[in-house]
């Protein structure tokens, strides 16, 4: 028994894929594993031993599968660039299915704020999930650095096509907890097309970042399931993760199959029977298992954060990490901040002046110190305070410290998973040269009687549409990305259609606000998102248009004025309770970056 559990640690050890922070915490998962298979190898072998000949035999690991498999499997699909319509291209003119080596210019380079990296981490390559989403992919390039599986672009470049787009319309968000439970249940993408991280990946597949337009759907999902079927385990990524085909992957039961990448039956799919359909769906399934594993690092038992300064800050003091049953992240943000304040009031707050998790004390992939001092607890409490009533009063205004940011941003996760007009839209389109203040104010936007399908976004059903409300805003015309109101009552995307009602119904249930009330509730609307490690994601906002934190603080504090003006169009009544002075912004950024942490 003990040369059994030697040889399923050394096949381990052999097979632990590539050096990426995502599959280091599933090799750990899987040593923990094994671990604990080997002790019920030796327990069973015991028993054996005692003589107790009924003892059922154990079941063949091979037909039970490896619980958590299915990420490493999903890296693998996550990293593949043979999906993108360049390598079908490729395919069609000759090229080989097992050499994934191709010249797709769009990732060539890997654009940044400033001159691009070159060459790109997948430059000789074609398009894959994390040309969009870097890990430790540019970490050591200049203007590179740890990503949370975001870009370094404003907006994601595309691959060429005959629509002639050369940027995704919005900004790469983060991946890292993206998938968070929440009441309500999740939506995903700025505008909350999704309804489910396994659509969000299904369109992404067969959609523009890969270079599909939308009536290529099927052929997208055609060629996606021809390279799964015809995979023989040759290709460079291949070997990283062991070599092993994906018709022998999906299989799962292949004894030759490493024991971190055999996955359990709810991820097999009998590739010789199954249709195009069936393959491109259990990729789907695998990757979004994948990406909903993307968290950052948190206890075991209760899923409490601990790398961040503010993480370690609330627990060297007791204060509690978490919600209780039956208590709201803002109402929990409001006790926390009670509990602050009580505390120093005694003089008896500790301070945290270096890293736990590190001997050196240190970040790992941060420059700023670790701690968390005297300016970010001011700035933990300016980002919790709130102002009496809204809009914020006259001397609220002039004497500051309010930043109203637990309104969207309650902790723990530092997000309410809703949408609000932060008036993100409106800034960019007026800052166009040729349209001024007051022009997304005036322009026309069509009701729900007279808004048509070619006002909205582009689908397999529509493929002509003209996409003009979610579109890049751009001298001379009147595009503009409105957000929310582009997947609200659009026939074509019946799913996200109830969460998104209950969303802009507010706290009014029954809701009998009318479809098309709801629909003007919905401009300029787009998901709120976290705040912890934003120092791994700049650039910022759904579009990427702020480069800092600075950046992005001096315009909520123009948003603000504009909301209590009254010319913020649609905008989010919480931003009227926003009341901060120049000196109160550094306070405040110093508790964001304290948010930040090594994401491992």
């Amino acid at each position: 028994m003990i040369e059994e559990c030697a040889q399923l640690q050394s096949l381990h050890n052999q097979h632990k894929g590539p050096c990426t922070m995502s599959h280091n915490r599933m090799a750990n998962q899987t040593q923990i594993f094994l671990a604990f298979l080997c002790s019920m190898l030796f327990l069973i072998g015991a028993v054996a031993c005692s003589g107790d000949e009924n003892s059922p035999p154990s079941t063949p690991i091979a037909s039970t599968g490896t619980p958590g498999a299915e990420e490493a499997v999903g890296e693998r699909l996550f990293l593949e660039t043979r999906f993108a319509q360049s390598f079908k291209v490729s395919l069609d003119n000759g090229g080989d299915l097992n050499d994934p080596t191709i010249d797709d210019r769009v990732v060539e380079t890997a654009e940044t704020l400033g001159a691009p990296i070159s060459p790109g981490p997948f430059k000789g390559l074609s398009m894959n999930c994390r040309a969009c989403h870097f890990v430790d992919d540019v970490m050591d390039a200049p203007r590179g650095g740890m990503r949370t599986y975001a870009d370094l672009a404003r907006r994601s470049p595309l691959p060429a096509r005959a629509d002639g787009k050369t940027v995704a319309v919005r900004n790469s968000p983060p991946l890292v907890n993206a998938a968070l439970d929440r009441p309500g249940g999740v939506l995903f993408h700025f505008d909350a097309e999704f309804n489910s991280m396994e659509e969000l990946v299904a369109a992404t597949f067969t959609g523009r970042n890969f270079g599909w337009l939308p009536a290529e759907h099927a052929q997208a999902v055609a060629h996606i399931a021809r390279v799964v079927h015809s995979d023989d385990g040759t290709g460079d990524l291949a070997k990283e993760f062991d070599g092993t085909p994906f018709r022998v992957l999906f299989g799962g039961t292949d004894a030759s199959i490493p024991e971190e990448f055999r996955l359990t039956s709810d991820f097999r799919v009998a590739l010789d029977s199954a249709t195009d359909q069936e393959v491109f769906d259990a990729v789907v399934k695998v990757v979004a298992a994948y990406v909903k594993s993307l968290l950052f690092s948190q206890t075991e038992d209760s899923g409490v954060p601990i790398r961040s300064p503010f993480d370690v800050f609330l627990a060297t003091n007791g204060f509690p990490q978490s919600i209780d049953s039956n208590e709201s992240p803002i109402d929990y943000s409001r006790r926390l901040l009670q509990l602050v304040k009580a505390r120093e009031s005694a003089g008896a707050l500790q301070f945290v002046t270096s890293n736990p998790n590190r001997t050196d004390g240190r970040f790992q992939f941060h420059t700023q110190p670790f701690k968390f001092g005297v300016q970010e607890l001011d700035g933990l409490k300016i980002f919790l305070a709130e102002p009496a009533t809204l809009p914020a009063s006259t001397a609220e205004l002039e004497t500051g410290k309010i930043g109203n940011c637990l309104a969207c941003h309650a902790a723990p996760n530092f997000t309410d998973f809703k949408t609000h007009n932060t008036g993100t839209t409106q800034k960019e389109y007026d800052d166009i040269p040729g349209h001024g203040d007051g022009a997304f104010g005036s322009l026309t936007i069509p009701s729900l009687a007279t808004r048509t399908a070619d006002d909205l976004p582009a689908t397999e059903q529509h493929p002509g549409a003209s996409e003009r409300f979610r579109a890049v805003p751009a001298a001379g015309t009147t595009l503009t990305d409105l957000g929310l109101w582009n997947v609200f009552a659009n026939p074509d995307m019946p799913e996200p259609q109830e969460k998104i009602r209950n969303i802009l119904c507010e706290d009014e249930q029954p809701c009998s606000a009318s479809q098309s009330d709801l629909l003007n509730r919905a401009i300029a609307r787009f998901k709120t998102p976290g705040l912890r490690d934003l120092g791994h994601s700049a650039p910022f906002m759904h579009n990427g248009q702020f480069d800092t934190l600075d950046d992005v603080l001096a315009f909520y504090r123009e948003m603000a004025d504009l909301a209590r003006a009254g010319t913020l169009r649609n905008g989010a009544t919480q931003l009227q309770g926003i009341a901060l002075l120049d000196n109160d912004v550094t306070s405040l950024v110093a508790f964001l970056n304290s948010l930040n942490e090594d994401y491992q």
